[in-house]
Order: C-alpha cells, then sequence, then structure tokens
C-alpha cells in the first residue's frame, strides 16, 4: 500500500496542545472517524481537523445530525507516526519519507 496523499488544505505539521502533530492524510469525516477507531483501539492518539475546529474525541451527534461531514485532516502526535502508520497499513518507512 503506498503512503497517504500529501495534497490538502491542512498543513502537514501543526503544534496542538503544546506539542508536534503529523497529519496522517486529508479524507471524508466518516473514513477519518473509521481510522480514528483503529488507531484508538492500537493505543495512538489521533486528533480531527475540520475548517471549523479541532475535534479530540468523536463527536457522534455532530455526525448524526448532519454536522461537517466534508474532508478533515486526521493527525496523531508526532512520537506516534510510526506506529499509527503501521495500524493503518502503510509502510512507515515509504509513507514517512513523505510526511516528513
Amino acid at each position: 500500500m503506498s503512503g497517504p496523499s500529501r495534497d490538502s488544505q491542512y498543513d502537514d505539521r501543526v503544534l496542538y496542545q503544546g506539542d508536534p502533530w503529523v497529519r496522517l492524510d486529508t479524507l471524508p469525516r466518516l473514513l477519518a472517524e473509521g481510522w480514528r477507531r483503529t488507531l484508538w483501539d492500537g493505543g495512538v492518539v489521533s486528533v480531527v481537523r475540520t475548517p471549523f475546529q479541532w475535534a479530540m474525541g468523536s463527536p457522534v451527534i455532530e455526525i448524526e445530525t448532519g454536522g461537517y461531514m466534508g474532508d478533515v485532516g486526521l493527525y496523531v502526535p508526532q512520537v506516534q507516526l510510526a506506529e499509527a502508520l503501521e495500524l493503518l497499513g502503510f509502510d512507515p518507512e515509504e509513507a514517512g519519507g513523505e510526511i516528513q
């Protein structure tokens, strides 16, 4: 599997809550929430960035009521990047070169 997409309206690296975070990809909200579940189950913290806000928890009510469902940025702490890529089935060395 090749690495995540690099074209995005969201920054590749951000400072969030005082720590460096890396964008894994930009993808539709429902898909991002599925990836977040996989990451959470594997012990990796993640956050979603919409054009309006950061979402650390999955806002189920927003999804159910038709809140923002467009493309979002999916971020993980830089220190967990390799682990996150492995959990999602990407080759960390192949994808890591693009993200760094």
